[in-house]
Formats: structure tokens, C-alpha cells, sequence
């Protein structure tokens, strides 16, 4: 994707178009609706075909959607990881200048996985940051063995 239209800070501004769970959304970035798949992040799934719904899968998602309604929506791209192998955009999510992968990570809604092709301009923040809700056994971490580094284990709550 050619990134056009960003701001100084080389974030793009989206609008929202819907919010899908609580690591994806669908924006209209760019005259385009996408499909935006934040980067660095999983939440529980909620709507994976064959998968039943984790605990706080729809906590994840109704907090996303209050987030990303918040204020004016932008995007920031990693260089040389644009796209993933459904075709979604990968970026790094901001709702008035706020990343909403930080405040996913810090409540203990997220965990930072897909850790693909480095290196990232945030890895380390947002790995400081699931810490400190590891520590603090928020949502997610409050369950021993729920989250592993394939995902979550576990159904329904």
C-alpha cells in the first residue's frame, strides 16, 4: 500500500467502518475500505469458524470497539509488513494519538504474538507493557495456563 496522506507523524487517518473483534477492525483509509489487523497483538477468538468463544474474547472486542469509536482513528505501517496472508493491512492502531494495542495489552486483553519480521518500532514498549499486566494477573493472565505462545486454551465463561 502506498503511503500517502500521512501526517507528520507518519500515521495515516482511517475512519471507521466496523469494528470486527478485538484485534481487527474495517476502516476507509485512503478513498479504500480495508480490513486492519493490529500488529504485534492477539486477543481471544470470538469468531473463528470451528472455534468456540474464549474467555474474554467479547470483553477484547467491546472494549476495541469502545476504543477505536473514541475519537479520530489513524494508522502507522511497519515497513515490510504491510499485508498479511488473508490480504488485511497490518498496522499499528491510534485513536486520538493513543495506541489502542498498549491499552489492550495494559488492561490484559491482548498478548504480543505474531512476531514475524523484524524489527519493530514497538516491540519492546508493548512487551513492557503485557508484562506489566502479566505481574499484575489482569484479565488474561488471572487464568494459569490460559495463554501460551500459540494462542489461548479454553472455552466459554
Amino acid at each position: 500500500m502506498k503511503l500517502t496522506g500521512a501526517t507528520e507523524t507518519g500515521r495515516i487517518p482511517a475512519r471507521l467502518v466496523e469494528t470486527i473483534d478485538g484485534d481487527t477492525i474495517k476502516v476507509m483509509v485512503m478513498g479504500k475500505i480495508e480490513t486492519v489487523r493490529y500488529l504485534l497483538i492477539d486477543t481471544p477468538e470470538s469468531k473463528k469458524p470451528g472455534l468456540c468463544i474464549q474467555p474474554y474474547a467479547r470483553e477484547a472486542a467491546i472494549r476495541n470497539e469502545n476504543l477505536v469509536k473514541g475519537g479520530p482513528l489513524s494508522l502507522e505501517f511497519e515497513q515490510g509488513n504491510t499485508k498479511d496472508s488473508y490480504g488485511r493491512l497490518l498496522a499499528y492502531v491510534y485513536v486520538d494519538g493513543q495506541s489502542v494495542q498498549e491499552k489492550l495489552l495494559l488492561e490484559g486483553l491482548a498478548r504480543v504474538a505474531y512476531i514475524i519480521n523484524q524489527p519493530y518500532k514497538y516491540l519492546l514498549e508493548y512487551q513492557s507493557d503485557e508484562r506489566m499486566a502479566k505481574e499484575d494477573k489482569r484479565k488474561i493472565w488471572s487464568r494459569p495456563g490460559y495463554v501460551t505462545s500459540r494462542g489461548f486454551n479454553g472455552c466459554g465463561m
